[in-house]
């Protein structure tokens, strides 16, 4: 495979317009949503039932109590289910996940981690990818999200030592913002061609005369906000690679575009909520700089092809899925690797040795 030149350029131009075109509003309505005064109904339903006073403010060591109890809840609930697997429905009729995997598999969700060190596809079955896994890649996102803001908070406020409620945050983060988008971009990932179902999918190779029948589930919906909250543990173990998590290289550059879009706005909001609209732009433009620097330096290095194993191999085809080619797979290598997101497209350690270096 070559390196296309025109297509690098196209794709990486095409990210920073939008981007930029949502880093103002986006960054206005992030702030909002940790500005606002008022709640909704399914917020104010969640605060009713888990007895939440939402008009109380915390101080910093109880929003930080908050936030470790809340995870180490999270932690023994999806080590305890996992657990449990073979009793629950949608299992597959797969056994409960052995005991250190599964306790692995927790921790490393809960802290957004997202290290899978199993194969998940032979492992978990519908119910613990889409109650478990799915559902703490929304509160682990939330989570971060949150922190972030009690630290703009106390960077903000003066004159008092509290930082908001952990608990409004949390439901406000959900709600507002990683829901609803979610929804949308599994809405399009679907027409898109990613896998949105309930049963497995019998897929035939043409060419070499084969059949067979390879899980399913609901793949869009856990792959938008695998993508959106930055997490990277992927529905099957191939990651984006996988036919049904990123089937085309529209549907990849749009992944790419969900892993960027939070962390390209906040510096917005940041500057909103300080009340200094120049130290956003500061932190947006160093943010920027890097990326765009990175994702150069990997196009560079992946065209360049250097390497023993790269020559070896013929060319650039190894490690590269073969539906994108190498472009997609830089960008979404250097992009997935400064978010610190874990999703892949593209085996890293078959990458140019100056490319398997650059994103980290």
């Amino acid at each position: 495979m070559t390196f296309n030149y025109v297509s690098f350029v196209v794709q990486v131009a095409a990210l920073l317009i939008v981007l930029a075109a949502l880093h103002k509003p986006f960054g206005i309505y992030l702030a909002r949503v940790f500005e606002a005064t008022t709640s909704s109904r399914p917020e104010r339903l969640f605060y009713r039932l888990a007895g939440i006073d939402a008009g109380t403010e915390q101080t910093w060591s109880v929003y930080l109590r908050s936030v470790l109890a809340f995870s180490a809840v999270s932690i023994l609930a999806v080590f305890a289910l996992q657990r449990l697997q073979g009793i629950l429905p949608g299992s597959g009729s797969l056994p409960g996940v052995d005991s250190w995997v599964a306790m692995n598999t927790a921790i490393s969700f809960v802290t957004n981690t997202n290290w899978q060190t199993y194969v998940p596809e032979a492992t978990v079955g519908i119910f613990v990818q889409m109650c478990l896994l799915a559902v703490q890649n929304f509160l682990s996102a939330a989570v971060g999200i949150v922190v972030v803001v009690a630290l703009i908070r106390g960077i903000a406020r003066t004159k008092t030592q509290r930082l908001g409620n952990f608990w409004v945050d949390l439901a406000r983060t959900s709600f507002r913002i990683l829901l609803p988008i979610a929804f949308v971009a599994a809405v399009v990932m679907v027409l898109g061609g990613v896998v949105q179902n309930f049963w497995p999918t019998d897929v035939t190779n043409q060419a070499a005369e084969i059949s067979q029948s390879i899980p399913g589930g609901p793949v869009a919906s856990q792959e938008a906000i695998k993508e959106l909250g930055t997490n990277g543990g992927g529905y099957f173990n191939a990651n984006s690679a996988h036919p049904f998590e990123n089937p085309n290289a529209l549907i990849s550059l749009f992944e790419v575009f969900l892993l960027l879009l939070i962390p390209s706005a906040l510096p917005y909001a940041f500057g909103r909520m300080v009340g200094d609209q120049k130290q956003g732009y500061t932190v947006a433009a160093v943010m920027g700089t890097l990326w765009l620097a990175s994702v150069s330096l990997m196009g560079w290095a992946v065209a360049s092809g250097q390497g023993t194993a790269t020559a070896a191999a013929g060319g650039l085809g190894e490690g590269f899925e073969q539906r994108f080619g190498p472009v997609p797979g830089a960008i979404f290598a250097a992009s997935t690797t400064l978010t610190s997101t874990g999703a892949v497209n593209t085996a890293h350690d078959s990458l140019p040795p100056l490319a398997a270096a650059s994103p980290w």
